[in-house]
């Protein structure tokens, strides 16, 4: 069956002042009457490279806690490289359609990775306007190439490079919500998957939009993920959830936006929060955004860590398969 792509729709909809009625979102999620204008609370930048260390774990531990987000600044990863990353990205979905479904995820297959145009399953049948390209980046026996797009010739050079200088910032991370929880340096990547953990590139694709107060790129959400790192283009569009108002996130330059996500979540037993976030398109513009997912691997088992555990705290997560809870959150059943 041929799946008619957003990126067709949005071509046909240049004209129109309209867009098919299943992409019009409830009046409860249209970003026109939900989007808080007034002054708000900035999501918290970090530097990485600051010499007071304990400073940045501080920053980290709290922003967990208290946004679920933060982005980071002097990160290590090379401003050209993230340009290269987003050039290569780019001349993908300018490819010619049929090129592009080349890397269609095959109908009824099991796993995420390929091109595509719907995630998970939505109770009211209304439908994101956005495509996506999924491949994993790391680790090398878990790369699929046949989703990796052989045009343009670079793509695979710049994503392995790209997840060279990504497995370092990751570590770093790692170890600061750690040490933020007056744990061990390794103790929640280890609960996470350790150095089995997949990283998982995902390039969004936001075409213009004829009613952008009426659609979202992707509704509200927390993410499956450990945590995920995120670069976007210069289209603003990221909206985050904070105290009962939804706020457009700062869009900085060269900076990587950090998610806190699901599994994370429940290794902290709940002290640090899963940010829950969407997206809005733009009527002028295409938004592009590379979020990596890091996540365990399916059959591994995530449960709050017994060091956050006790009689006064105890679990408020079940601990289950990754794979298990994946299945449930994309198809809208209880955990």
């Amino acid at each position: 069956m041929e799946v008619e792509r957003v990126q067709a729709i949005a071509l046909s909809s240049l004209t129109k002042d309209s867009i098919p009625t299943e992409f019009i979102r409830p009046e409860e999620e249209q970003p026109a009457i939900t989007t808080f204008h007034g002054p708000v609370p900035e999501i918290p930048v970090i530097d990485l490279d600051d010499h007071d260390q304990e400073k940045v774990i501080r920053l980290i531990a709290n922003a967990s806690r208290d946004w679920g987000i933060f982005q980071v600044v002097n990160h290590g990863i090379p401003f050209d490289l993230i340009e290269k990353l987003q050039q290569v990205g780019k001349e993908f979905f300018d490819l010619p359609q049929e090129e592009k479904e080349l890397y269609a995820k095959p109908n009824g297959a099991q796993t995420i990775e390929g091109y595509g145009s719907k995630l998970g399953k939505d109770l009211q049948g209304k439908k994101n306007w956005a495509d996506h390209l999924f491949h994993r980046i790391w680790p090398p026996s878990r790369i699929n190439y046949q989703f990796w797009p052989q045009n343009p010739p670079s793509y695979r050079a710049v994503n392995e490079e790209y997840a060279e200088y990504m497995r370092r910032v990751v570590d770093k991370l790692f170890k600061s919500l750690s040490i933020g929880l007056g744990l061990a340096p390794h103790a929640i990547k280890e609960g996470a998957g350790g150095e089995e953990m997949e990283y998982l590139m995902k390039i969004n694709y936001y075409p213009t939009c004829p009613r952008p107060d009426l659609a979202l790129g992707v509704a509200s959400h927390t993410d499956l993920s450990a945590i995920t790192v995120l670069v976007p283009n210069d289209v603003p569009g990221l909206q985050v959830f904070k105290d009962g108002l939804w706020i457009d996130a700062k869009y900085i330059p060269g900076a990587l936006i950090i998610h806190i996500g699901d599994q994370i979540e429940i290794l902290s037993n709940g002290k640090y929060k899963a940010v829950l976030h969407r997206t809005t398109v733009d009527k002028e513009k295409t938004r592009m955004s590379w979020p990596v997912f890091l996540e365990p691997p399916g059959e591994f088992v995530v449960g709050p860590l017994p060091q956050l555990a006790d009689e006064q705290n105890p679990p408020k997560y079940k601990a289950k398969r990754f794979k298990d809870y994946s299945y449930c959150k994309l198809n809208k059943l209880p955990q």
